[in-house]
């Protein structure tokens, strides 16, 4: 992020946005293969023109390994039920379709939350692994402070748990000033301030845009000022 501002002659800023995910055009997009809901080539690579994509990985990874790739992206409570049905379908053939995985999980899973496809929780842990989402997000983060002038703020908007989590975490730890040692005496105005402060609580989409934005459900939204 500083190389690409620097590039541009540009050292600080007043905001980053981070809205964090897969967007709707690629959703839509069915060659891109992230959606269950449109069939098409297994790939789920952000940059197409690089890295393994989901359905080469499916075709070499452990059973074990697609098990812990499920569980902890996904937060998928049948992930060994999956990762086995994995298995033992491309045993017979090779998964290379999105149609043909969502079938494969639709039939490992065997009770649905209210309103979700069986497969949504599985295709959200391969795409996560496959990008290094929850990796990037993590570099990310300390440089957008970097970045940030003073009363510069980071707004980011996360669309699941393991996201908003990450971010949660480092927006109060960089809110948090550093701990001193009891007893010693310092002045008040020699005491160094925490990198941000919180801005207001966590927002998350009201009834009405839900309704006029069924994908916006799950958002979350946090804010924090450079001090």
């Amino acid at each position: 992020m500083k190389a690409a501002l620097a590039a541009r002659n540009i050292h600080r800023v007043a905001g980053v946005l981070l809205d964090l995910g897969v967007s709707s055009p690629q959703l839509d997009t069915a060659v891109r293969g992230f959606s269950f809901m449109r069939d098409g080539p297994l790939d789920m690579r952000m940059d197409t023109t690089s890295g393994e994509t989901a359905a080469e990985w499916i075709a070499r990874a452990e059973e074990q390994e697609i098990r812990e790739v499920i569980w902890r992206y996904g937060e998928e409570r049948f992930a060994k039920q999956v990762a086995g049905a994995i298995v033992a379908a491309r045993e017979l053939a090779p998964i290379e379709t999105t149609r043909q995985l969502a079938e494969v999980v639709g039939r490992a899973v065997r009770t649905r939350e209210p309103g979700q496809n069986p497969a949504t929780r599985t295709f959200q842990a391969l795409r996560i692994y496959i990008n290094r989402e929850l990796e990037e997000l993590e570099v990310t983060l300390p440089q957008a402070v970097e970045v940030l002038e003073p009363e510069g703020r980071l707004a980011v908007i996360s669309f699941h748990s393991l996201e908003d989590r990450i971010v949660k975490n480092f927006m109060r730890e960089q809110s948090t000033a550093d701990k001193l040692p009891k007893n010693v005496p310092i002045r008040e105005k020699d005491i160094p301030p925490a990198p941000l402060s919180l801005v207001g609580k966590a927002v998350k989409p009201s009834d009405a845009e839900v309704a006029r934005n069924p994908r916006s459900r799950s958002a979350v939204l946090r804010v924090a000022e450079k001090n």
